[in-house]
C-alpha cells in the first residue's frame, strides 16, 4: 500500500510540473505575441507618418429657402425670352455663320469650367456669354468674401441643335423639344459638381450650392435672367432675360 501510494504521489507530481511548464510556455507565447503586436503597430506608424490632409471646410451661407420653389421659372416663360432675345434654331454650326443674329463661342477662363459637352455646342448669344461671365465672377467674389477660394463654377450645357436635343431626351426627361438651349440664349450650370483647382483646399459641397444659388438670386431679382432648378440633372437651367 505504501509503494501504491509512493506511485501515485510521484505521477501526481509530475503532472503539475508538466502543467506549471506549459502554463509558463504559455506566458511566454503571448509576451511574445504582444511584442510582435506592438512592433508591428509602430512600423506601420512610422510608414504612415505622411503629411496631414486638410479636410472639408464650410462657408457661411444664407437660407433663401427650398431652391425648387425659388428657381420655378417655367419653360414656356423661358422660351419667350429666348425666342425675343435669341437666334433662329440651327441645324448645325455651319449654319450660324449666315444669321443676321451673331452668336459667340464661350472657353473655359478664369470665371468658369466647360465640362465636356456631348449634347450641346460652346456658343451663347453676346448678352447669354455676358451673363455667364457675371455669373461666374460673382461666384468667385462672394466665395472669396466668405473666406473661401480655389473654385470655378461648372458649365454643363450650351447651344443645342434639333437634332441633338432630340438625341438628349432619349436619356434626359427634363429635355424638350421647345429647349430654349436652341436659341443661344441658355446655359446650365451645375450645383452637384463644381471645378476644384486645389484638392487641398476643398469646401463643403452643399455650401458652393447655396452660395450659387445666392449669386443667380440676386441677378434674377435685378431682372438678368430667369432660373430653373433641375432636380434629376443636377444644375441651374439658366435663360437670360435682357
Amino acid at each position: 500500500m505504501i509503494k501504491r501510494a509512493s506511485f501515485l504521489i510521484s505521477i501526481t507530481l509530475i503532472s503539475l510540473l508538466i502543467s506549471c511548464g506549459d502554463k509558463t510556455e504559455e506566458k511566454v507565447d503571448k509576451a511574445e505575441e504582444v511584442q510582435t503586436e506592438e512592433q508591428f503597430t509602430q512600423s506601420n506608424v512610422e510608414k504612415t507618418n505622411l503629411p496631414p490632409v486638410y479636410g472639408v471646410r464650410s462657408i457661411p451661407v444664407r437660407n433663401i429657402g427650398p431652391l425648387s420653389q425659388v428657381f420655378n421659372d417655367s419653360n414656356l416663360l423661358q422660351l419667350d425670352a429666348a425666342r425675343r432675345l435669341g437666334i433662329e434654331p440651327i441645324s448645325d454650326l455651319g449654319s450660324a455663320y449666315f444669321m443676321k443674329r451673331p452668336i459667340v463661342k464661350v472657353n473655359s477662363n478664369q470665371y468658369y469650367k466647360i465640362d465636356s459637352l456631348r449634347h450641346s455646342i460652346p456658343y451663347l448669344v453676346p448678352e447669354a456669354a455676358i451673363l455667364l461671365d457675371e455669373i461666374g465672377k460673382n461666384f468667385i467674389d462672394s466665395l472669396h468674401n466668405r473666406g473661401g477660394d480655389s473654385y470655378k463654377i461648372k458649365v454643363t450645357s450650351l447651344l443645342r441643335t434639333p437634332e441633338s436635343v432630340g438625341r438628349l431626351r432619349r436619356v434626359n426627361i427634363n429635355a424638350t423639344d421647345s429647349s430654349t438651349h436652341q436659341y443661344a440664349t441658355t446655359f446650365d450650370i451645375s450645383y452637384v459638381n463644381f471645378y476644384c483647382m486645389d484638392e487641398n483646399r476643398q469646401i463643403n459641397q452643399g455650401d458652393l450650392k447655396n452660395l450659387l444659388a445666392e449669386v443667380l438670386q440676386d441677378l434674377r431679382q435685378q431682372g438678368k435672367c430667369l432660373v430653373k432648378f433641375e432636380r434629376k440633372t443636377g444644375c441651374f437651367h439658366v435663360t437670360v432675360n435682357h
